[in-house]
This record gives C-alpha cells, sequence and structure tokens, in this order.
C-alpha cells in the first residue's frame, strides 16, 4: 500500500494566530535560565534568541500547541522545538539552589 501525504484535492494551507496572556515575569524567568543555560554550555548561537525560545516553549506546554505548527511559523525543525521543551523542563525543574553560581 503506498503511502499518500498530499493534502486532499480542494484544501489550503491554513494559517491562524492566537494571543498567548503570559506574565513578563514568567516570560523573563523562562528566557533567563535559557540564556544562563547557553552562557554555561558556551553555546555559540541558536536561530533563535532565548526570549523567542521561551515564547515557543510557553506555548507548547500552555496551550499544547502541536510542534510542527510552531516549528514552522518560527523557521525551525518540529525536532529542534521538542528539544527546546525538553531543554526548558529539565531548567525548570532544576531547584533554585542548584541554579546559583552558574
Amino acid at each position: 500500500m503506498k503511502k499518500n501525504n498530499s493534502p486532499a484535492e480542494g484544501t489550503a494551507e491554513v494559517v491562524y494566530q492566537s494571543s498567548l496572556r503570559l506574565s513578563t515575569a514568567t516570560l523573563t524567568l523562562v528566557g533567563d535560565l535559557l540564556r544562563g543555560h547557553l552562557k554555561k554550555i558556551h553555546s555559540r548561537w541558536r536561530k533563535l534568541p532565548p526570549g523567542k525560545i521561551a515564547t515557543i516553549v510557553l506555548a507548547v506546554l500552555r496551550h499544547d500547541q502541536r510542534l510542527l505548527d510552531m516549528a514552522g511559523g518560527n523557521g525551525v525543525s518540529p525536532a529542534t522545538v521538542r528539544r527546546r521543551v525538553l531543554e526548558a523542563c529539565t531548567l525548570l525543574a532544576t531547584p533554585p539552589s542548584a541554579r546559583i553560581g552558574r
């Protein structure tokens, strides 16, 4: 049986936007954790800045956005979005006492 991945006839891509209410403190916390982690691991660059990564991560976690949707709209792969979500979850699960002294 041949797998058909093409869209059905008469369909078009649908793009939608939604607002994501986040407190500045939440966005800053996740962005700062990611920024500190990148500095700690000596990451030279990423395609997206930590603040944008934080927004994508929170959209996935809070509104259960599909990885493919978030990836396509931000020019990264779904695997990259998944890695960033797991990375942020690990950082958030780290006790605050272990975060000091990065």
